[in-house]
Formats: structure tokens, C-alpha cells, sequence
């Protein structure tokens, strides 16, 4: 006899659900064993492992204290100088108006420590050969342009004679062409940003939409007094204006006199801040009043942004170490068995309610819950290793508040199936009907959980993220399960002699359920109980049956009794 389509859904349910797990696990064998850049422990958050603060002194060129605008830029910039090096979790704060604390999760490596100390310096750099798209335009301060011809670019990679000035393609040697050839925006082990100031300089711009070979420094930051955002008078769409001091209008003058006119990617000018280019704009204007105008497909935020960027990286700030300590995870970790003793007793007390209530079928519970701790953790070892992701105390109580959420979908659906077999059902038919009516409550109830867990993990602070974060991983693992674990090993047992003769310790008893009737109207004769259970299955019948079918059934007695009375006075 050939297997009934639900069974052989189930099975390829499971078996696709194991594949999952197997996939899992040798991603993360990969990276332990090949890569050996993760672990079979996922990675803990600064408040559960400790680690390193560096607390850094903010000092201006003029020894004046700097602004909270300045000090708020800087933050901005280390903290994407942290996640560019792939630390996750790290906490980076100002304090007592000059000072910015640096919190990093485990040992801090020298190169880390170097990437947090540096100044954050705005470089102007011309463009010598590039592979990408123009981000922008030079033009005068009242939105102008004057036209020339633009000729195919070339690249002299064989020089014949010494560089001339910072976008002479002599520069670029075979060994330079070939590095840039190689040179890989994403590799996190490129630091453009410790390159040498009066050589070329290979880097991409912030998003890796684009790859540059640069040439020397020929303005620094300190050369801009002011940036702005506004709408361009002529167009009416959103730029970026520029104030050079005298020194630097003087200096932009000459680079813009030589770099107008010539062939794309050479009329390009770059800032660049911390290594990476924020814009590249080539240049369509000779400006003398040191007021440049850089247009491009800006909006208000990418305009003001870029704006800001250039501002305040422009101030020259340098860092001096104030102090590098190790930090305790000992309250950390306290709290940490805490929450897991406290994880641990409401699985216990899980287990018990759903072996108490749903008696045999609680193990479907268990083992669900069970299948998810896996994908879960492995989940966890993975993110750490791909993502930087870093599990908080937060984050465990995500964790924690989950199995609650997930019980709830157990009794939704197992509910759902005892309600059909109320109804007279067979228990195969109501684990399938009771599933098509119990999904989509679940689905909108996960799906509300998921929604909730991305605006909190948006808009709340750094310290919440954390739970916002496991919250939806579990959710989503949560709905995951259900379809490829727990439905299809319902599907399965309700097809085995104990599930399926209705045994009064699977929990799927029609007796105990109160199921008198079959169908909506017809009934059946009541099953003769042994006499030590007679009241008692009585009493869990009709406490379990519901208005409608207690109306039913008086109702039916009813119409028996007005039957009688007719057929006595005929």
C-alpha cells in the first residue's frame, strides 16, 4: 500500500529540517577548523565576558576644549572604525565634555587599539585611475559649469617619466596596477587609513561601490573652515557647499586650474576620511573664491551627511590615551547564571505543564523545544563569527522570554486539535484541520512578535538591542520549527496505535475531551466507563464541552421529550 501524502510530507519535512542542521553545523565546523575565526561557544557582549576600556582625551590643534559636536562626529568615526575591524558590541560614549570612553568585549589587539587612537583626519586627494561611477560634481558657488570635452580615459600603468603633480598618471607603476588589480574593497585586513601621506594610495569609497588609486595628499582637513547643505539655486536639488581658509583657497585654486579639463577619472578630487572615499567629484569649473559647490543625486540626509563628514572631520582632533583598562565580567556573569537558573526553571516548568495537561503529547513540547535550543545555539556561533554578533545579558533575556512565546503556539494548535476531535473527528483528520485553522493564529501572532522586535531593535538604545535581536532570531526559528518539526511529527504519531486509538495517556482521549456526538448533529450512545472512572470522565466531559455543544444537546433531549408527549395523547 502505497504512503498516504501526509506521511510522506512529514517525512521530507524532517528530512529537510535535518539537512538544516547538518548545513549548520558544517558551516561552523568551517569556521572553527578551516577559518578558525569562530567556535563552538557563541561569542559573549562586553557585560557577560569583559574586556578592554580605553578611555581617549580629545585635544584640539589650539588646546581649546572641543565641541559637543566635534566630540559627537568623533564617536561617529570610531565607532566605524570598531565595526570596520568586525568587533561587535562595543560601547563607545563621551564623558566630562572632552573625554571619549571606548569599551571593546575581550582583549583588544594592537591593531584595534591603533584603528581607536588614530586622529580622524580628512585627507584631499586627486584621483589618478578608478573603477566605478562619479559620486559628484565641482561647480562654482552660484551652481555653474563650464563646459569641455571628455575624451576616453586612459591609464599610463608603464611610466616613462616622474610624477609631476598629485593626478600624473606616472604614478601608477606595474606593481601599484597589479595590487589595485587584487586589492579587495572587503577584506577588513586593508588599512588604507595607516598609508603613508605623500604616496599613492589605493582605497575604495565607504560602501565599496567603488575602487581608487589616489594620488598624494595635497589638502588635509584643516583647509576647510565650513560645510554646509542646502539646495542648489539653479536646479533645485540638494548640495554640498564648501569654504576653503586663504591657505586652502589658494591651494584648491591651482588643483582646480590643473584638473579641469583633463579626461574622467583624472578630473576627480577626493575626501577621504580615515582611508575610505566619501566623495569623489570630478571637477567642471575652475574655482578661484575658494567656494566650491559639490552637486550629485544627493538628498537632505545624504547631503547633510556628507556635510557633517567633512565639517567636523576636517577638525584636526587628536586622541591621547588616558587610560587602558580590563574590565570584570564578574556582575556580569552573576547575573548571567541567574537568568540561565531562571531560563532552566521555566523549562522545567514547561516540561511539567505540558506532561500534566497534554500528558503524553508534551513530549512533542519537549522536543520541539529541544530542536530549537539547537538551531538557536548554532545560530548563535555562526552570527559570531560571520557578523560580529556578541550575546548580551539582554540578549539572554530575549532568549528567555521566548520560551513563553513559544508555549503559547503549542497550546494554540494543540487546542486546535482537540477541539476537532470534539467534533467527532477522526485524530488524524484533526491534527490536519486542527493545523490549517491553528496556523494562520500563529502566523499573525509571530509575525506581530518579529515586527515588534525590529522597531525595538531600530529606534532603542544599544544596551536593548541585544534583546530586540534574539527576540526575532527566536521567533522566526519559533515558526520554523513548528512547520518542519512539530507538525510533522504530529502528523506521523497521529498514525501510530497510541496516538491514534485515542489511549487516555496520549492527551488525545475523544472520551476525556467530551466528544459526544459525531459530526454536528449526530450523536452517539455514551461509552460505559469503568467503574472507578465514572465520575471523574463524566465531570472532564462536560466541563470540556462547550455552550454550543451543551445548547445541541438540549436541544436534541428536548425535541425527544415533545415527540413523547405527542405520541402519549395520540
Amino acid at each position: 500500500m502505497a504512503t498516504s501524502s501526509p506521511v510522506r510530507h512529514a517525512w521530507r519535512a524532517l528530512i529537510g529540517l535535518l539537512a538544516i542542521v547538518a548545513v549548520l553545523f558544517g558551516v561552523n565546523a568551517l569556521g572553527v577548523h578551516v577559518f578558525q575565526k569562530s567556535s563552538w561557544i557563541p561569542e559573549l557582549a562586553l557585560d557577560l565576558q569583559g574586556g578592554t576600556q580605553i578611555i581617549l582625551g580629545a585635544e584640539t590643534p589650539d588646546g581649546t576644549d572641543p565641541t559637543s559636536d566635534q566630540l559627537d562626529q568623533a564617536v561617529t568615526i570610531i565607532r566605524q572604525r570598531i565595526d570596520a575591524s568586525g568587533v561587535g558590541e562595543a560601547s563607545v560614549t563621551t564623558e566630562g565634555g572632552r573625554n571619549i570612553v571606548v569599551q571593546i568585549p575581550g582583549e583588544a589587539d594592537e591593531e584595534t587599539r591603533q584603528r581607536i587612537e588614530a586622529s580622524a583626519q580628512l585627507q584631499l586627494r586627486a584621483v589618478i585611475y578608478a573603477s566605478g561611477e562619479v559620486t559628484g560634481t565641482f561647480v562654482g558657488d552660484d551652481g555653474t559649469e563650464t563646459p569641455y570635452p571628455t575624451p576616453e580615459p586612459t591609464l599610463n600603468s608603464t611610466p616613462t617619466a616622474s610624477p609631476t603633480s598629485g593626478s600624473d598618471p606616472a604614478w601608477i607603476t606595474d606593481a601599484l596596477y597589479a595590487k589595485f588589480l587584487a586589492y579587495d574593497c572587503a577584506d577588513a585586513s586593508n588599512d588604507p587609513a595607516s598609508e603613508p601621506a605623500d604616496e599613492p594610495l589605493i582605497t575604495c569609497e565607504a560602501d565599496g561601490t567603488a575602487k581608487y588609486i589616489l594620488g598624494p595628499v595635497e589638502l588635509d582637513g584643516s583647509a576647510i573652515s565650513d560645510a554646509t547643505s542646502g539646495l542648489n539655486s539653479q536646479n533645485n536639488q540638494w548640495a554640498v557647499n564648501i569654504v576653503f581658509d586663504s591657505e586652502g583657497t589658494d591651494a584648491f585654486t591651482a588643483i582646480s586650474q590643473r584638473l579641469y579639463g583633463l579626461t574622467s577619472p583624472q578630473n576627480q578630487f577626493a575626501f577621504v576620511l580615515d582611508g575610505n572615499v566619501l566623495s569623489a567629484p570630478s571637477m567642471n569649473a575652475i574655482i578661484t573664491d575658494g567656494k566650491p559647490q559639490i552637486t550629485g543625486s544627493f538628498s537632505q540626509t545624504t547631503a547633510q551627511t556628507l556635510a557633517d563628514q567633512l565639517k567636523y572631520g576636517a577638525l584636526p582632533l587628536s586622541f591621547s590615551v588616558q587610560s587602558s583598562d580590563t574590565i570584570s565580567a564578574t556582575l556580569g556573569s552573576q547575573q548571567l547564571q541567574i537568568g540561565l537558573i531562571a531560563g532552566l526553571i521555566g523549562l522545567a516548568l514547561v516540561a511539567v505543564y505540558s506532561l500534566l495537561v497534554y500528558r503524553a503529547l508534551g513530549s512533542v513540547i519537549i522536543a520541539s523545544l529541544a530542536v530549537m535550543g539547537v538551531l538557536t545555539y548554532l545560530l548563535l556561533c555562526i552570527l559570531g563569527w560571520r557578523m560580529g554578533f556578541r550575546l548580551s545579558l539582554a540578549g539572554v533575556a530575549g532568549l528567555i522570554v521566548t520560551i513563553g512565546f513559544t508555549a503559547d503556539s503549542f497550546i494554540v494548535y494543540f487546542e486546535r486539535i482537540r477541539d476537532e476531535l470534539r467534533d467527532g473527528k477522526s485524530i488524524t483528520g484533526a491534527v490536519e484541520d486542527g493545523w490549517g485553522r491553528a496556523k494562520r493564529t500563529i502566523y499573525i501572532s509571530k509575525s506581530i512578535n518579529i515586527l515588534a522586535a525590529v522597531v525595538l531593535y531600530i529606534l532603542a538604545d544599544a544596551t536593548v538591542k541585544g534583546f530586540a535581536f534574539t527576540l526575532g532570531l527566536t521567533t522566526a526559528i519559533d515558526v520554523l520549527i513548528f512547520i518542519l518539526f512539530t507538525h510533522p511529527v504530529m502528523q506521523l504519531l497521529a498514525r501510530t496505535r497510541f496516538f491514534g486509538s485515542g489511549h487516555p495517556l496520549s492527551g488525545l482521549d475523544p472520551n476525556a475531551l467530551g466528544a459526544v456526538y459525531r459530526g454536528r448533529a449526530e450523536f452517539r450512545a455514551p461509552v460505559v466507563a469503568r467503574p472507578g472512572r465514572t465520575s471523574r470522565s463524566r465531570g472532564e466531559a462536560v466541563r470540556r464541552q462547550t455552550i454550543a455543544e451543551r445548547k445541541a444537546a438540549e436541544a436534541a433531549a428536548s425535541d425527544a421529550g415533545t415527540r413523547d408527549t405527542k405520541e402519549a395523547g395520540n
